[in-house]
């Protein structure tokens, strides 16, 4: 099974570069991030036209997560993180997919720091990390995928010093992340390629994407019933090139069947 993350920075924007990833790579589950638009504007009917059903959690302008799959049903089993601290923000969906349960997340990016914005980071994350832990506990195998806003270590961001004071960078949230993984979580796209320098990340400005100057904050997590079915994790870098694309690359990571 071909697991994947994508977030589309605006999904309505950004639909034929979505539709034509899909119909090129063909992953079997993919979150999506940041559909920037409410439940009702969720183009649906062109996403079943290439096979895929849909679940998803929208929200007008900003956020919003949704989860696809093109092998089996999806049974939603949460819709919202448990305890956090604006849930008018669609920031979480959690599945049953594939004999799997796949916790779709997009966590704030809590820029500028220190602010309001930034309390609010720790905050959901301390709130998405009690979430895993309890979800850990059951014993199941289980994927936690999206766009984390976090480079867990130097390795992650292109030229590091440039972005000490920024909370994607802040000791405090690289900490967060390093505790969650802690409980037990494999990292699937560092796992299958340490020490290598890999971004799935791209801003528009100062032809970042041109000059490989990015970042790695997409990110798969996987349960220890799960992470021995890993075989393969990469990113589709070359869709960052494309016309009218989003400014994140798709990650995903290949499962053995069970």
């Amino acid at each position: 099974m071909k697991l994947a993350t994508y977030n589309v920075n605006g999904v309505n924007g950004r639909l034929p570069v979505l539709l034509r990833w899909l119909t090129e790579r063909q992953p079997d589950v993919v979150c999506l991030q940041e559909l920037k638009a409410p439940d009702e504007r969720f183009p649906i009917d062109a996403i079943r036209n290439l096979g895929y059903d849909a679940v998803w959690y929208g929200q007008k302008s900003w956020n919003g997560v949704a989860i696809l799959s093109r092998v089996g049903d999806i049974h939603e089993t949460r819709r919202g993180l448990p305890g956090d601290p604006d849930p008018a923000h669609s920031r979480y969906l959690e599945a049953a997919v594939a004999g799997i349960i796949v916790g779709c997340l997009y966590l704030p990016n809590g820029n500028p720091r220190p602010g309001p914005k930034f309390d609010y980071k720790l905050r959901w994350f301390e709130a998405f990390a009690r979430h895993a832990a309890d979800l850990h506990a059951q014993g199941l195998p289980i994927a936690l995928v999206g766009d984390y806003n976090v480079m867990p270590t130097a390795l992650d961001v292109y030229k590091p010093e440039r972005w000490q004071e920024d909370a994607l960078f802040a000791p405090e949230v690289r900490d967060a992340f390093a505790r969650l993984v802690g409980q037990g979580w494999t990292d699937a796209l560092r796992t299958l390629h340490p020490g290598e320098t890999v971004y799935t990340f791209f801003d528009y400005f100062r032809n970042a994407y041109a000059r490989n100057a990015g970042l790695r904050i997409d990110h798969i997590l996987l349960s220890p019933q799960l992470a021995p079915r890993l075989r393969q994790a990469e990113v589709d870098l070359e869709v960052r090139g494309w016309e009218k694309t989003s400014d994140h690359c798709p990650v995903w990571a290949e499962l053995a069947d069970a």
